[in-house]
């Protein structure tokens, strides 16, 4: 029987660290009771309104009436807050537009450096066509990789640029905030810090490159770059097999499912899955 479990968080700062607790430690795989509680949280920021299920446990944040969210979901369903009409009246209440409902996953950071063969090169999300400037000489090796992944040296042209690059980015930006992307021959990874802070990776495979495990190779470097030791998340489109395929055999773990509203005025409702 599903039980409304209000959250006392009523404002973005503590439902931000109330949420990140419970993605840290979904990610380190200790879930919430299976007893189908719906925790209802403020938003952990203006930006970022949604749903994520867990097993027999949900959560809403969003910066509305918690009574009102309370009285739409019946008790006795554990699929309410996923369901289209409950989120079809959160989006009305909001004045938002309902984004996909996509496969949550999650992975451990890999230490050292991304394979050299992909030859990543770190390019500006702001200026896409053009590399990094990269660090001083006496960097390039610390800690057997540079500071910021793999680094050209110099503010250069890159590689001819995927056909899917400026729009993956261009979402990235929307969604996420410390937004760093690094080109490959054929592909791209974008990665910022998403819901509640947490690391998130995207990518994009060219079409005439994909069918040949670069999808996989790029999903698996985004956990060499992630920074601090964190995990990163990666949110897919459960449609496109071949996303979910190429993260689960670079060992992304799936956590739950996710749906974000984004602003009514937005045009990329459908982000941030991997669609």
């Amino acid at each position: 029987m599903t039980q409304v479990a209000e959250s006392a968080a009523s404002d973005h700062a503590r439902a931000r660290s109330r949420l990140a607790e419970l993605l840290d430690r979904a990610a380190g795989g200790e879930f919430p009771p299976t007893d189908g509680a719906v925790e209802i949280l403020a938003q952990p920021a203006a930006r970022d309104a949604g749903v994520i299920a867990l097993t027999a446990f949900s959560v809403v944040f969003a910066d509305t009436e918690p009574g009102w969210i309370a009285a739409q979901l019946p008790p006795d369903d554990l699929a309410a807050p996923l369901s289209a009409s409950f989120l079809h009246a959160l989006g009305q209440r909001l004045d938002r537009q309902v984004g996909s409902i996509d496969v949550l996953t999650c992975a451990e950071p890999l230490p050292g450096a991304p394979p050299p063969e992909l030859k990543l090169v770190e390019i500006d999300p702001a200026r896409p066509g053009l590399a990094q400037p990269g660090p001083p000489p006496d960097e390039l090796t610390a800690g057997g990789r540079t500071p910021s992944g793999l680094t050209p040296t110099a503010a250069t042209p890159t590689a001819p640029t995927p056909t899917g690059l400026y729009t993956r980015i261009a979402r990235a930006l929307r969604y996420r905030d410390d937004v760093r992307a690094w080109q490959a021959a054929g592909g791209v990874i974008a990665l910022g810090r998403g819901v509640a802070g947490r690391w998130e990776t995207a990518i994009e495979v060219d079409p005439q490159f994909r069918g040949a495990g670069l999808g996989r190779r790029l999903a698996s470097a985004a956990r060499h770059l992630v920074p601090d030791g964190a995990p990163v998340w990666a949110q897919i489109a459960p449609g496109n097999a071949a996303s979910v395929r190429a993260f689960l055999s670079a060992g992304f773990r799936p956590i739950g499912a996710e749906v974000l509203l984004s602003p009514a005025h937005s045009h990329a409702a459908a982000e941030p899955g991997q669609s």
